[in-house]
């Protein structure tokens, strides 16, 4: 077998000093000149790679390993792939929450699968279901203790205007005690709807400047 190292007589580890020679090894190398790459003293290419010694650079090699950004845009690509949601489901919309975390939606393909029932390890808080008023209080401090910067989501006409139940106990939306930021409609909707708040939520993180 071919080795990256060089044996102690000198020889090339294409060829093992012997006559023998390592087919897969020279084209692999061609590979690596047809590409444009000249590998540089003592390297061996793999595949258009190459394997340098240690404290031997190549500035080709180099320039490849390394992403010019800033700090706002990793900030915010790390907070847009990560969302941990807390869910507050009261009524048929936390079923159809449990739709959208399964395996037929999978909510987990946009980075917010990861659902938290603990407020100081969520950022989004999403509102499923009815809310009366004497939950008002119990809401509001749950979201206080949620880290910053967090979001809401009402999802389901009851959470967003208090539905049909136009009554003395019902809260008329949860923006009432909550900032809202994003409004899914339907009795219950559609866990598509839901998904298309998350993608929405996730594009304003990407154009928004981090402070």
């Amino acid at each position: 077998m071919a080795s990256d190292k060089q044996s102690p007589g000198g020889a090339d580890p294409v060829n093992d000093g012997r006559g023998r020679t390592d087919p897969v090894l020279r084209s692999e190398q061609r590979v690596g000149r047809d590409a444009g790459l000249a590998a540089p003293a003592g390297a061996h290419a793999r595949g258009g790679a190459y394997l340098t010694p240690v404290g031997v650079e190549h500035e080709a090699a180099l320039s490849e390993g390394i992403m010019l950004t800033k700090l706002d845009a990793v900030v915010a690509w790390g907070r847009k792939n990560s969302l941990w949601p807390i869910p507050f489901g009261t009524a048929c919309c936390g079923i159809e929450f449990m739709g959208v975390v399964s395996s037929v939606f999978d909510l987990s393909r946009f980075g917010a699968e990861l659902v938290r029932f603990s407020p100081r390890q969520a950022d989004l808080m999403i509102i499923a279901g009815t809310i009366t008023y004497k939950m008002g209080p119990v809401i509001r401090r749950i979201y206080d203790q949620m880290s910053e910067p967090k979001y809401v989501i009402a999802m389901g006409v009851c959470a967003s205007s208090g539905g049909f139940y136009d009554n003395y106990c019902t809260m008329q939306g949860v923006d009432k005690i909550l900032p809202v930021d994003y409004y899914v409609a339907g009795c219950p909707p559609r866990p598509e709807s839901v998904l298309q708040a998350v993608i929405e939520l996730q594009g304003r993180l990407t154009r928004t400047k981090q402070v």
